[in-house]
């Protein structure tokens, strides 16, 4: 595909002082389409060669030429506007759909580089709460990108199967294992059982002290004690699959921190020799102060492990298994301290330097809702597994009231209501907290992920009443440069720039608003034209530009882990 922004930039370089990659990463597409495709803000040169933005905007448009690919070049404040020609850009664009089909928007620019994302993690014998839903849902959505621009992923399930907790939980099952039914709501029973012995452990320290010696216990490889939390672990895993199975996410990985316990004498033997561990009220630590980072717990002064250095023992094991380009934490901001931490402890653990700062923390906001009604007795979590199946049985009443004769409601219904809690994850801004309001999530006409999914039906629709859908060979590019048509086009055109600044930012929003964008612009191209008409090759254009729509809009969903309905 014909890149015009380098086009652009190279074209501008010819008349300043600056590289045309330079200039292609100041390159914007401004907001409104009537004031171009492009657009280059002069002010950036001002300050170098000292006049304004405005006579910096007139000298380059005099010394350049706009060649076969501009229509017009205009001045507007200190900005230079950029026409592209609608006929090229509609060839352009159409000519790479219908060649690449699904795989538009693909790249090869990650090829050769090796990308891990870790997300999910939940905690075993805990509920999968909807902050781990989240995190699964974002890390899902960067796996797949990352995985379609060429790069080979890695997705990390790493599962939160050790710690202290787990010493607790034995000591709660060995007291009243015999009054809980594991067979039956597992999860809420080992729950119910932590719950119980954590406020025992606050009354009785012989209690406390008994949980402690069973994680010691644990770590030293006592049979007992690995039985119970194998047994543990299995179950935990069975119900995170039901959920997992819901939202069809899966993972290359499922090494959780207990496989990393056998590293961690290798990360200390490092950390010692680099000379950064000290011991401090019994506790050994790196002293990370003078960087403002407080101090990272390496062992803890009974002489357990801790969090931290099973991360450390992971990004050791990580380098050497896999020598990654970047290796992204999707966590929510709470932990950014700890990542900080480890990060910078990491540049002791005698690493190749590419990996110590691919280490990436992709923070995340946490979720709300409006009530608390699917809140734990405590009101503290959310219990996932109710929200997915209360979402796809509100889009079963919606079903039965507007369209009670559509086929295969069920199976639709999981689409709906699955995409709409996907897509209400990822429509803001990652790092901002989130509230899941179910009248807003589940409209099909707001900016959500059932309208989206709405405007694919539609073109499939358009496409099953028309007689036959034209190949590409019969398009006339002409009758596609009108504004709706030109609108819808350029919008096709982005498509991949978006998903290379999702990557680039580690930012999935960008591409659930250019999906809006792109339901919202065909819309309105809809509304505008009468698709199906007397003219055959009015009608040949329309209907092959709905069926591109509907390609990008199916592949774009795919991306962030949102199914097409065949009918709403």
């Amino acid at each position: 595909m014909i890149n015009f922004k380098k086009i652009i930039a190279d074209k501008i370089a010819k008349t300043v002082d600056l590289s045309p990659e330079e200039i292609e990463n100041y390159i914007e597409v401004p907001p409104n389409p009537e004031m171009g495709d492009y657009a280059f803000p002069c002010f950036r040169l001002a300050k170098t060669l000292k006049k304004s933005p405005q006579e910096i905007a007139a000298q380059i448009k005099e010394k350049m030429e706009c060649g076969q690919e501009m229509q017009e070049v205009k001045i507007a404040g200190g900005y230079l506007n950029f026409f592209i020609k609608p006929l090229i850009l509609v060839e352009n664009v159409l000519k790479e759909i219908d060649e690449k089909q699904d795989k538009y928007g693909s790249s090869d620019c990650g090829n050769g580089k090796n990308i891990l994302v870790e997300y999910s993690s939940p905690n075993i014998a805990k509920p999968f709460h909807i902050g781990h839903l989240r995190n699964t849902i974002i890390g899902n959505s960067l796996y797949k990108i990352y995985q379609f621009l060429g790069y080979h992923t890695i997705g990390i399930n790493h599962l939160g199967d050790y710690g202290t907790q787990f010493g607790k939980l034995i000591e709660g099952y060995k007291k009243w294992g015999s009054e809980y039914d594991l067979d039956q709501n597992p999860i809420e029973e080992l729950t119910k059982i932590y719950v119980r012995i954590s406020d025992l452990c606050k009354e009785d320290e012989t209690v406390l002290e008994a949980a402690r010696e069973n994680f010691r216990k644990l770590e030293e490889g006592d049979a007992f004690c690995i039985e119970l939390w194998k047994k543990f672990r299995e179950i935990s895993l069975k119900e995170f699959q039901k959920i997992y199975h819901l939202l069809e996410v899966e993972f290359d990985s499922w090494k959780g921190e207990s496989f990393y316990i056998d590293k961690i004498p290798e990360v200390e033997k490092r950390l010692q020799q680099a000379g950064v561990v000290t011991e401090s009220e019994g506790a050994q630590i790196v002293d990370l102060e003078e960087k403002g980072l407080g101090v990272c717990i390496i062992r803890k002064a009974d002489g357990s492990t801790i969090y931290a250095i099973r991360d450390l023992a992971a990004i050791l094991y990580r380098v050497q298994e896999y020598d990654f380009d970047k290796c992204l934490y999707v966590v929510a901001y709470e932990q950014n301290l700890h990542f900080r931490q480890i990060f910078e402890v990491a540049h002791y653990l005698g690493l190749p330097e590419k990996c110590v700062k691919g280490l990436e923390h992709v923070r995340y906001g946490m979720t709300r809702l409006t009530t608390g009604k699917m809140s734990t007795r405590e009101g503290t979590a959310v219990k996932v597994d109710d929200l997915l199946k209360e979402a796809i049985s509100r889009v079963e009443k919606i079903i039965e009231e507007k369209n009670p004769e559509m086929p295969n409601k069920a199976e639709e219904a999981q689409k709906i209501g699955i995409g709409a809690v996907i897509f209400n994850n990822l429509c803001t801004n990652i790092i901002k907290d989130q509230l899941f309001d179910w009248d807003t999530a589940l409209n099909f006409n707001g900016e959500t992920g059932p309208y989206i999914q709405y405007v694919y039906v539609r073109t499939n629709s358009v496409l099953e009443k028309a007689s036959q859908v034209p190949s590409m060979e019969e398009v006339d590019f002409a009758l596609l440069t009108d504004q709706e048509s030109l609108k819808v086009i350029s919008n096709l055109y982005n498509f991949q720039d978006i998903l290379k600044a999702v990557v680039d930012k580690n930012e999935p929003s960008l591409l659930a608003r250019y999906l809006i964008n792109l339901s919202q612009s065909y819309s309105n191209f809809y509304n505008e034209n009468k698709i199906i008409s007397d003219d055959e090759n009015l009608t040949k254009a329309r209907l092959y530009l709905t069926k591109t729509v509907g390609i990008v809009l199916k592949t774009g969903c795919s991306l962030l882990g949102i199914k097409m309905p065949n009918k709403m």
